[in-house]
């Protein structure tokens, strides 16, 4: 099931910078943004974070780590990310991005409903193209966030 992650960073006007998730583990959150600051180099530490699941929806598995991500540097950066764009991926506490569960089914799903570019694991690129859709692949944090 495809899903939509938003997010909203702001600067905070608190001493605690707010953390707050709709759909997504708050714990998760903490532990990303964490990751973001060290290997992705933007530091979210004095900005208010707001992460929702559109439609009321609950995530659990980690292949929503990567996409919780780039809607955060969208928010940050106030640019918007292409709308067909699918990303999905879990996350290390290294920066390593890790391979999720059906990835090749996630993608002939996505290219169904009309994506046209994915960022997904490396280790989760398809050997072979589908038709109209660009694929890329990322071993880290730091090449998924060169492709935004």
């Amino acid at each position: 099931m495809l899903v939509e992650v938003q997010a909203l960073v702001d600067e905070s006007h608190l001493g605690n910078p707010r953390r707050v998730t709709v759909g997504l583990d708050q714990n998760r959150l903490s532990m990303l943004l964490a990751v973001l600051s060290r290997h992705g180099l933007v530091p979210t530490h004095d900005q208010d974070v707001f992460v929702n699941v559109v439609g009321g929806m609950k995530v659990s598995e980690t292949a929503a780590d990567l996409a919780l991500l780039a809607a955060i540097i969208s928010s940050l950066k106030n640019k918007p990310l292409p709308e067909k764009l699918i990303i999905f991926g879990e996350v290390g506490l290294a920066g390593e991005i890790r391979p999720v569960q059906s990835g090749q089914e996630r993608l002939r799903e996505a290219q169904k409903h009309g994506f046209t570019h994915a960022i997904v694991p490396k280790a989760n690129c398809p050997k072979s193209s589908f038709e109209g859709m660009e694929i890329v692949g990322a071993a880290t944090l730091s090449e998924a966030l060169s492709q935004l």
